[in-house]
């Protein structure tokens, strides 16, 4: 019986044996600052027909997965070492245990160790650093922009367009009625009507009713019994169209004439005494016009003459000549209202040249790539190890370093950590990156920048002219300074363009801390950007 058990306790600890070696652990740290990375990797060494699952983790245990880094994998004759690394972090102080993570290999569950870390809170001396006071808030400009002022401008230009159409329209109406009626009778009926519609006696305007009222009635005498009657008196007008029913033989009794006289006396009264008809003697007078005008047409001969003859014939030709003309005035409203616009369009754009410049105009109705950068809601933020402390118009994103750097150079680093945005072929470009190196080397920064520049030449940087100088931040770190020109070769179009490129350097004992920025020359706006990066600048001390 006790020889079964110690077989069996045999066969359990050489299982938990073989799988504790199927999997390595490991991590770069135990103990880390709040925040800071612990990098967690585990290895295994499998055939090359062996299929390997990691897990995709947002957490392990306690501590959260900032970073899930690829695999990487070495050939090692006929087996294949993999290694796979993840970034974890927490941000409560404490001591915390890393649990096992179980990797699936040829679909068998394997666990890795648990692993006990601590995580420390930063230390404040508040004995030997100095204390400030509390800063007032601080207003920080508006994202909006100033594209608003343009949107308005254009308003007002398209309204005042607007009313020059309608102001247009309102002046040539009277001339399309006119020419629209065939007849006299016609057009008498037609502006009847739209007096009626106008509301004048509603709004309480009784004299330019009347007013309107009567100069209907003297114009259609006028124009189809060929009486001067606009330029006559009342008297002198019901005097001639009694002249003319006898002389014209019109069929008019007594009481048409009467009527248009009472009317037209009524008229003068309100217009020159001040009079006020009640509302129900008003519709009487306007029905007695109607109907005085009905009669008056009605009992004027119907005799045509020759000339008139060849006027009804050709009237078809004639309608045909009034649409063309009311299309023409359409046409000529839309073209003055459309002329007022581009008028004004192109005189406040001449304005604004002549006060600001063309550059100004351009970029501001057109748009500017870096402009738009500028004025965009800037973001400062901590990046690598030992900390660069930056503000940026963009957040930078962390950047593969296997690929940014020769395989000679990677050998050389314990750690590199690069972030950026943009390209050497963008509107703008500007990377952080910090490094350690594995052994000890005496850090010299004029070589560091012969060796970036080395990197930007292999990118497509050519005919770069290099100046250098020493550079301190606002806080008194000691730097060094390159800055210059050079042609950056496009490899897809095969352009190139001028770009302006500053690169700063410090070094901390077995660390270096590096940004390069690069733009397009004669950038203005990109200058602006630049300026204000680097005096944003500040750099954490490395821990050792």
């Amino acid at each position: 019986m006790k020889l079964k058990f110690y077989i069996f306790l045999f066969l359990l600890t050489s299982t938990v044996f073989a799988q504790s070696k199927q999997v390595e652990t490991s991590i770069d740290t135990t103990k880390n600052k709040i925040g800071a990375e612990f990098k967690l990797t585990l290895k295994t060494v499998v055939s090359s027909k062996s299929k390997v699952v990691f897990p995709k983790l947002k957490t392990i245990g306690p501590l959260e997965v900032i970073q899930s880094y690829p695999i990487d994998t070495v050939k090692k004759n006929d087996t294949y070492e993999l290694i796979k690394k993840y970034g974890l972090t927490q941000f409560d102080s404490g001591k915390y245990t890393i649990p096992a993570i179980q990797i699936l290999i040829d679909k068998k569950p394997f666990l890795s160790d648990s692993i006990k870390v601590e995580v420390a809170n930063v230390k404040v001396d508040t004995l030997q650093q100095k204390m400030y006071d509390i800063k007032d808030i601080s207003t920080t400009d508006g994202g909006i922009g100033d594209w608003w002022k343009y949107i308005l401008v254009l308003a007002v230009i398209i309204g005042i367009g607007a009313f020059v159409y309608w102001y247009v329209k309102k002046r040539q109406l009277k001339k399309i009625e006119e020419e629209v009626y065939k007849t006299p009778i016609e057009k008498a009926t037609g502006l009847l009507n739209n007096l009626e519609q106008k509301e004048l006696v509603q709004k309480g305007e009784i004299k330019e009713y009347y007013s309107e009222l009567t100069d209907i009635a003297r114009n259609y005498i006028e124009e189809a019994i060929h009486i001067p009657a606009m330029e006559s008196t009342t008297s002198e007008l019901i005097q001639a169209i009694r002249n003319a029913s006898t002389k014209k033989k019109m069929a008019l009794t007594p009481e048409t004439v009467e009527n248009l006289e009472r009317v037209l006396r009524q008229a003068d009264l309100v217009k020159f005494a001040k009079s006020k008809p009640l509302d129900f003697e008003i519709t009487e007078d306007r029905n007695k016009i109607q109907k005085v005008i009905l009669t008056l047409d009605n009992a004027i001969p119907t005799e045509v003459s020759a000339e008139e003859e060849d006027q009804l014939l050709n009237e078809a030709q004639r309608q045909k000549q009034i649409k063309l003309q009311l299309l023409k005035k359409r046409n000529k409203r839309i073209a003055i209202a459309v002329g007022t616009v581009v008028f004004l369009l192109f005189a406040t754009t001449t304005f604004f040249i002549i006060t600001k410049g063309f550059t100004y105009v351009k970029d501001n109705i057109i748009g500017h790539p870096s402009k738009e950068l500028l004025e965009g809601e800037w973001v400062k933020s901590e990046y690598g190890n030992p900390g660069v402390l930056i503000e940026t118009p963009k957040v930078l994103k962390r950047m593969d370093t296997q690929k940014a750097l020769p395989k000679e150079t990677m050998a050389l680093l314990k750690e590199m950590q690069l972030f950026a945005y943009g390209s050497m072929i963008d509107n703008f470009l500007i990377t952080v990156s910090t490094s350690k190196f594995k052994n000890p080397v005496e850090l010299d920064l004029a070589k560091a920048l012969e060796g970036s520049l080395k990197v930007i030449e292999a990118q497509g940087g050519q005919n770069i002219i290099v100046k250098q100088e020493d550079f301190q931040t606002n806080q008194g770190v000691q730097g060094l300074k390159g800055y210059g020109i050079m042609t950056v070769l496009n490899p897809v179009n095969k352009t190139s363009i001028k770009a302006y490129y500053e690169i700063l350097l410090f070094k901390q004992d077995q660390g270096l801390q590096q940004i390069t920025i690069m733009h397009e020359e004669g950038d203005t706006y990109a200058n602006e950007i630049t300026t204000r990066i680097l005096n944003s600048v500040e750099l954490r001390k490395a821990s050792n």
